[in-house]
């Protein structure tokens, strides 16, 4: 028995929990999508009809999250679903829509997202000249590792060898955590902005304009000595310094 009446092309996916989950068309060219246990073809857990276009829906799965992408041949927009155990089973959750149609869709593995940004899956879309990312995340406030969108995912190592499963062994696949392609936002540095005590406006002013008439005699006397005392220091310093610079040469040019 068919999955959907049409006779157009149809894909077909397994899913986590076994059953099949499968895109075609009716009868009448609708495009529609079904979910169906392999055991019991003879009516499905779920069946939903979507739209009229012609373009076949490609289903790509993220067994992690249990939500399906579909994307259509020519069309400008991917549709996700997630898969539940509950009525109605297969959930609707949002559209994404861009202006130019897509010729074809890629879908990376879990491994390749950006755990950082919450990013739970990345599709790269296939247009005329160039490929576009299309990304899709989970908006959280917090910058800690998020367990719930990240469980434990397929590693690239095999389970078995070919040999093996041609056998009829059966194995699940190995699975790595996530965590480790965590790299937390680097915490915000603690700057203390202090203004420079010389940029501080002041009250003071120079000598040169004082108004000297309003000082005591003493207090005029006083401060005038020390400015004298004080170029007498500086002219001190200045000669020493001299006498060193001069020192210095001959040692530098051996005349010493």
């Amino acid at each position: 028995m068919a999955p959907h009446e049409g006779i157009r092309p149809m894909r077909a996916i397994f899913i986590r929990d076994g059953n099949i989950f499968t895109t075609g068309f009716t009868r009448m060219s609708q495009r529609e999508l079904g979910l169906w246990d392999p055991t019991n073809f003879e009516e499905p857990i779920a069946l939903l009809e979507l739209d009229t276009s012609n373009g076949v829906l490609l289903p790509y799965y993220d067994a992690d999250a249990n939500m399906v992408y579909l994307c259509g041949k020519g069309d400008s927009s991917i549709r996700y679903f997630e898969v539940t155990e509950e009525p109605p089973y297969v959930h609707y959750l949002n559209t994404f829509s861009s202006k130019e149609p897509q010729r074809g869709m890629g879908f990376m593995p879990k491994r390749g997202v950006d755990v950082t940004k919450c990013e739970i899956a990345r599709l790269y879309k296939l247009l005329d000249k160039k490929c576009e990312p299309i990304t899709m995340t989970v908006p959280r406030k917090s910058d800690l590792f998020q367990d719930d969108l990240y469980p434990d995912t397929a590693g690239p190592d095999p389970a078995m060898e070919p040999e093996e499963w041609l056998d009829g062994r059966n194995e699940d696949p190995i699975l790595i955590s996530m965590r480790e392609g965590y790299m937390p936002a680097k915490s915000r540095e603690l700057k203390v902005a202090r203004k420079n005590v010389l940029d501080r406006p002041t009250t003071r002013r120079s000598m040169s304009t004082l108004d000297t008439n309003s000082l005591p005699p003493q207090l005029l006397e006083r401060l005038l000595e020390e400015i004298q005392n004080l170029k007498a220091t500086v002219l001190s310093q200045e000669k020493r310094i001299c006498d060193l610079e001069n020192k210095l040469s001959q040692y530098t040019n051996g005349t010493a």
